[in-house]
């Protein structure tokens, strides 16, 4: 929680709610009370009093001495996608560019230090983890994330060198002087290809989605596997058509590109 003058209008209880739904996740699909107490670092008459208010509200069922998510926990998200304009205007063209490419295809948007799928069209497994839409994966070793870091505040990019750039893998880029160069290198070419920095076998790339002013409001990205494709193949063959497809998902929301391409549009 960070201080500033709208301190007053922190509601403490509305962020401890969350932080127990958060806390439902792969690891505890069904957990018990102290189980979501040593999650959230909170009291257990807290954690108790929190899900019961969840369970009145139709979010969480109680089932012994285990608690689980019911499907009205959905809604949110699809408030979400139905409140966002975006999400609806791509998904066509995801559509399109996984059927060209064979591969899958993504929409994601910043949201502190990750990287957030908001859309998406999968066509096979390719990660360790089971990616759906509110996925988060760090933006640091993402071509998704490097996309709408290259086009972020200083400030942003700053905090999340400063959090650290861990190696996921071997290939994970993980000094910060590099990492901005990185960056840097993106917004000169418009595009972002990431291998094998997140997981090993993981090859993606990415390109900046703009609105109508010209902002960059999410990252479009396509997926594969080091076994089926290779770095030289993506930007070859996979590029042109992610770009292509960057371009008239921001044609859709109003975006009108100059023919001056420097900094990709």
């Amino acid at each position: 929680m960070t201080s500033g003058p709208d301190e007053r209008d922190f509601i403490q209880s509305i962020e401890r709610g969350f932080a127990v739904l958060l806390a439902f996740d792969e690891e505890r699909t069904s957990p018990n009370l102290a189980e979501l107490a040593a999650a959230t670092n909170l009291s257990r008459p807290a954690v108790r009093r929190i899900l019961l208010t969840l369970q009145r509200l139709g979010y969480v069922r109680n089932e012994g001495t285990r608690w689980t998510l019911t499907p009205r926990v959905l809604s949110i998200g699809q408030h979400y996608s139905a409140s966002h304009a975006m999400i609806e205007i791509a998904q066509p063209h995801l559509l399109e560019l996984s059927a060209k490419t064979g591969e899958s295809a993504s929409l994601a948007e910043l949201d502190g230090r990750d990287a957030v799928y908001v859309a998406r069209v999968p066509v096979r497994r390719i990660m360790s983890i089971n990616v759906s839409v509110g996925t988060r994966i760090p933006a640091f070793a993402s071509s998704m994330g490097r996309v709408l870091l290259a086009w972020a505040p200083d400030a942003v990019v700053d905090d999340v060198i400063a959090a650290g750039l861990p190696a996921l893998t071997r290939h994970t880029l993980t000094n910060g002087d590099e990492f901005r160069a990185n960056l840097r290198q993106v917004r000169s070419d418009g595009w972002s290809i990431v291998a094998e920095e997140l997981e090993i076998g993981l090859l993606s790339v990415s390109a900046p989605v703009r609105d109508r002013t010209g902002e960059v409001v999410a990252a479009l990205a396509s997926s594969t596997s080091a076994g089926r494709s290779s770095v030289e193949e993506i930007r070859g063959e996979v590029v042109p058509l992610l770009l292509g497809a960057a371009e008239r998902i921001s044609a859709d929301l109003g975006h009108k590109s100059s023919t001056r391409r420097e900094g990709f549009y």
